[in-house]
């Protein structure tokens, strides 16, 4: 549980995010209602980032501070999954390894591992397990054997230098700790998962490989709410809409990347909120903004 003097001290260590002035682009006809929503909340306080661009065309639907780098929490953990798929690619010895958990990697919130009696799985197992339930165990103990200096290489070759997985997931940060889990600007997570959805990020099967470990994502609380879609089964398309996403949240963060694909088109999208948790109301308000910019998407891809 965190108080609200250490969000405080953590909202002012965060000093690698820059406000942003709030640069936008025109936004299409189809997202002025999203468009409109964020920009009350950012005039309201809240640190508001997001871009969408058409996947086939690569043309930007909208973009409110896409440069700005944010505290994304869990999405950071794409780039691992990322590295993990390029080591299990092709017919190494390393797609069977098995990894036990131990006692320095516990860590509470979310994931399943931790509330399951096997103390080993296999390397895809956790994986799927980061997918499905952003798995914070299983994340240690992929990061403990991958290493954060390969995670950090790679985001470096894909050419991101706004976007990092920056620690292990930790309970408490400590002065000594990074401030965040991880960071990234909505314009590089939007290119990223668009890639990774046309089969560009590394190889054709590395990202397939991702895309089925993040279309397992259950999570479907913030942007993919408005999609109508059953969070614990959604690999196919429903109404002819299919989804592929990863969320983060952590204190006063909320953030989403995803595509979405649908019958009319299909689009990349990042939005990202950093603001001050401190009452109900001013979450639900986030939620909400997150909640209508999913109802632009949709209905551009529907």
């Amino acid at each position: 549980m965190v108080t609200s003097s250490q969000e405080s001290e953590r909202r002012a260590r965060h000093a690698s995010v820059r406000r942003g002035r709030h640069r936008t682009e025109e936004p299409n006809e189809n997202f002025t209602r999203g468009f409109n929503v964020l920009g009350e909340l950012a005039l309201a306080g809240v640190q508001v980032s997001a871009r969408a661009t058409d996947l086939a065309t690569g043309k930007v639907l909208f973009s409110v501070d896409d440069h700005v780098v944010m505290p994304t929490a869990s999405i950071g953990k794409v780039l691992l999954l990322v590295e993990v798929a390029s080591r299990l690619s092709g017919t190494t010895p390393e797609s069977f390894t098995v990894l036990d958990r131990a006692p320095r990697d516990a860590v509470g919130d979310s994931g399943i591992w931790q509330h399951l009696q096997s103390p080993s799985l296999p390397i895809a197992d956790l994986a799927a397990l980061i997918g499905a339930t952003s798995d914070n165990l299983a994340t240690n103990v992929l990061i403990r054997y991958i290493g954060l200096e390969a995670v950090r290489a790679r985001t470096e070759a894909l050419g991101l230098t706004r976007t990092a997985l920056l620690d292990l997931v930790r309970d408490h940060r400590g002065p000594d700790d990074a401030p965040q889990l991880s960071i990234g600007s909505a314009k590089e997570l939007t290119w990223l998962f668009a890639s990774i959805a046309r089969g560009e990020i590394v190889s054709p099967e590395v990202s397939q490989r991702v895309v089925g470990w993040l279309s397992l994502n259950s999570d479907l609380s913030l942007v993919a709410s408005a999609f109508g879609l059953d969070p614990l089964a959604h690999r196919m398309p429903d109404h002819n809409v299919l989804l592929m996403n990863k969320t983060g949240t952590d204190g006063g963060v909320r953030s989403e990347v995803g595509v979405l694909r649908g019958p009319r088109s299909s689009v990349a999208y990042a939005v990202s909120m950093y603001f001050a948790d401190t009452m109900l109301s001013s979450r639900l308000a986030v939620l909400d903004g997150m909640h209508q910019v999913g109802l632009d998407l949709l209905e551009y891809v529907h």
